[in-house]
């Protein structure tokens, strides 16, 4: 049997969850670092709003969740649970919602550790600064909290670094032409949480996602118009937008006035009181030090073998949760099974030179069929057994 390494694991939410309840199941001795002081990540709703709307200033003090107050899980419930662990988690009613709500989604992450005895491993309060491979082969990690007032900088040192922080909160703005003179009020998804500020205005939401549809949606019980702006302005909320006769659909915007108004594609002008910018989130890795071996490019984290493994840098340095549109905790829990595999020597990785040029033939086919760079890991929910497979 081999001696139990020590593995930290950054972030609490629920890729973190799960990768430190497989490391704890192997008998390896986790410490997880959590800058908020509970688990759940961005499924831990947070009222609070940042003082820069658009998340624009380096220097502004972060709100990790993006969650807005109504926000369901696009998912049913019956893929939210883990392989073992299934979602059974009631609303406020004693009723099992199809699509459950943030807060149920925190009660389960909650019981989750709960169940599997994690809350022991966490650290909680603690903003990691800095994560860095030492010239033998182990990784400090460095992190800062505040005691009685003072800031107070440690250092530790680890077998292997499993990296889960999550990517929904450093907002991705869209190039509109001539917003940088447009005069009114501008916020990113991000900094949303409720209607009642765009009460009798006329507002428009630009985005074709999830949130764009909820929140154009919302935003129209209490505004006096709504438009929302999307590259295809057929986005599937045709049915629910005939219950509002102030809400239209447009195309791309074509330019930001100075005097405030707004002309879309579609050669309508509209004079609008706001923007809400729903056009996602970028990765944000800046305590990660690795002399540009991990990078970011158009939102590309790279080079990661299956999205999960640095060829450079692994097995000690590894990634749970990065894809972006198949990020169910399902997919997690096998990620973070095979990180466990590889690095307790049951499970072995190709050759570094294999990985890399597994990660390059992506790339090419993604180029090839006109897949731009910022979408590389957006992986479809049916690739998620093909990505990660502990057995291979």
């Amino acid at each position: 049997m081999m001696k139990p390494l020590k593995i930290a694991v950054i972030g609490a939410g629920a890729a973190g969850l799960a990768t430190a309840r497989e490391f704890k199941k192997e008998g390896h001795v986790v410490v997880v670092y959590e800058k908020s002081d509970r688990v759940g990540g961005i499924w831990a709703y947070d009222p609070r709003v940042e003082e820069d709307p658009l998340g624009l200033d380096p220097n502004r003090e972060i709100i990790h969740s993006s969650l807005y107050r109504s926000v369901r899980t696009t998912i049913p419930r019956e893929l939210m649970g883990f392989l073992d662990y299934p979602f059974n988690v009631k609303d406020k009613n004693g009723v099992f919602q199809a699509f459950p709500g943030h807060e149920e989604v925190f009660q389960f992450l909650n019981n989750f550790a709960r169940d599997f005895r994690l809350m022991e491993l966490i650290r909680f309060s603690i903003q990691v600064v800095r994560v860095e491979q030492l010239e033998n082969g182990k990784w400090v990690v460095e992190g800062k909290h505040e005691r009685d007032g003072i800031i107070v900088n440690s250092e530790e040192w680890f077998d292997a670094v499993v990296v889960c922080n999550g990517h929904f909160t450093q907002p991705k703005l869209a190039k509109l032409p001539g917003i940088e003179k447009w005069p009114a009020k501008q916020i990113h998804s991000h900094n949303y949480r409720v209607p009642e500020p765009f009460r009798d205005q006329c507002v428009i939401v630009v985005g074709d996602g999830p949130s764009a549809q909820d929140i154009s949606l919302e935003i129209s019980t209490v505004a006096k118009e709504v438009h929302i702006s999307s590259r295809a302005p057929g986005i599937n909320v045709s049915k629910k937008m005939e219950k509002f006769d102030n809400l239209w659909q447009h195309p791309k915007i074509k330019y930001c006035y100075k005097n405030g108004e707004v002309e879309f594609e579609d050669e309508t002008l509209t004079s609008a009181d706001a923007i809400v910018h729903c056009t996602g989130y970028k990765y944000a890795l800046p305590f990660l030090k690795t002399n540009g071996v991990v990078t970011i490019d158009d939102n590309r984290v790279g080079p990661l073998y299956k999205h999960m493994f640095p060829p450079q840098l692994a097995p000690t340095l590894s990634f749970v949760g990065i894809p972006n549109r198949a990020n169910n905790f399902l997919m997690m829990q096998i990620q973070a099974e095979w990180v466990v595999c590889v690095l307790s020597g049951k499970a072995f990785l190709p050759s570094k030179e294999e990985m890399l040029e597994d990660v390059e033939e992506h790339y090419k086919q993604m180029e090839s069929m006109g897949v731009p760079k910022h979408y590389t890991h957006q992986l479809p929910l049916n690739q998620v057994s093909n990505s990660s497979n502990p057995k291979d």
